[in-house]
């Protein structure tokens, strides 16, 4: 703060007096240097007492100004330190962070160098597995085709029914493992066809053609009736204790003589009499008439094969002894069999094996 000090004013610097006339102006000259001279002391001790007030308070303000102007450069100085503290350290993070950044790039090049490998070997390895999805789904629709061919080879070859629906069966269950909807068309006719064979009369074509089987083996064994003996009197007369030697000797004589000639009565007088040769064609012929009825029931043929077994219990009641246990247990086995409906009508499988077929085409050209 600044105090303007009015400075003395001389009389060199005073305006003259104006005069009113000559008198008057000479009067006046001497009046007014009388009283500059009287008021010029109050002046002076006026600029005094200012002075002396004006200047602890200009001293003070000046003080006081130091002290605020020491104050902010201790402030600023003490910012300025932690300006420099706070950048030593912004710089030292900053230099970390530009090395963490480094490290990121790298480690972010090394991972998109990875990323970029395992998507290549994520696309291999899916390529493998269509391929591996592919050849097991090709060898499974190759298997079911053989399934349904061993069917088809069972129903039409053998009339096996319960082994072509086996087959049938192994086959769904193999078209379920693989579970994709283009198989539904398929798997509704496999299903229709099984239950088609679950509906058909059930012949046991296996089993009828063992025991023919069994039959033919057998007949080696029946006893011809030509050969039919009657059995011979075990019950000869018993010797007495007091029996002459003479007696006893007549006795076994006459037992000896009865030895020789038999008397046989024959249930049926047109038994035949056949040579050796003969009765062995006469086997072989019933062997065979027993294999033609093995074939007439794999071929369904109901009257060949009623044909065949009427001929053969004919020949077996004509010339062979009906009263032996092989001759009669062959018969019952024959009759038995006789009354088998062997021709049955089987249904058809072939569209199961078609729709595999027609599949399995229409996937391979899809592939191409």
């Amino acid at each position: 703060m600044s105090t303007e000090i009015p400075s003395e004013i001389t009389p060199a610097e005073a305006p003259p007096p104006q005069s009113v006339g000559g008198e008057s102006g000479k009067e006046s000259g001497p009046q007014s240097r009388k009283g500059l001279g009287s008021g010029l002391p109050e002046r002076i001790n006026l600029v005094l007492i200012l002075v002396i007030i004006l200047v602890p308070v200009i001293a003070w303000q000046w003080y006081d100004t130091r002290e605020q102007i020491t104050g902010l450069q201790h402030e600023l100085a003490k910012k300025l330190a932690e300006a420099d503290a706070s950048g030593k350290e912004s710089r030292s993070i900053a230099g970390d962070a530009a090395e963490s950044g480094r490290r990121t790039e790298t480690k972010l090049g090394m991972l998109e160098t990875r990323l970029a490998e395992s998507q290549s070997q994520q696309l291999a390895l899916e390529a493998l597995y269509q391929e591996l999805t592919r050849n097991r789904d090709e060898a499974t629709l190759e298997e079911v085709e053989q399934l349904l061919l061993i069917a088809n080879q069972q129903l039409q070859l053998a009339g096996n029914a319960k082994a072509a629906l086996i087959a049938m069966q192994e086959a769904d269950a193999r078209l379920q493992r693989i579970d994709r909807p283009q198989l539904t068309p398929m798997r509704k006719i496999l299903s229709r066809d099984m239950d088609l064979l679950k509906a058909a009369p059930y012949v046991d074509t296996v089993g009828i053609s063992v025991r023919l089987d069994n039959l033919a083996a057998e007949v080696d064994q029946l006893p011809l009736a030509m050969e039919l003996r009657p059995e011979a009197n075990p019950s000869l007369r018993q010797s007495q204790p007091d029996e002459s030697a003479w007696l006893k000797f007549v006795r076994e004589t006459w037992e000896d003589i009865k030895q020789l000639v038999r008397i046989q009565i024959m249930d049926k007088p047109d038994v035949a009499l056949l040579s050796p040769s003969q009765a062995y064609f006469l086997r072989e012929n019933l062997k065979l008439r027993l294999l033609s009825a093995r074939h007439a029931l794999l071929a369904r043929d109901g009257p060949s094969f009623r044909a065949d077994l009427d001929a053969s219990m004919d020949w077996i009641s004509r010339y062979y002894d009906n009263k032996s246990e092989p001759a009669a247990g062959m018969l019952a086995t024959l009759r038995e069999l006789r009354d088998s409906n062997v021709g049955v009508e089987l249904p058809r499988i072939s569209a199961s094996l078609d729709a595999v077929r027609n599949y399995r085409l229409a996937r391979d050209r899809g592939t191409r």
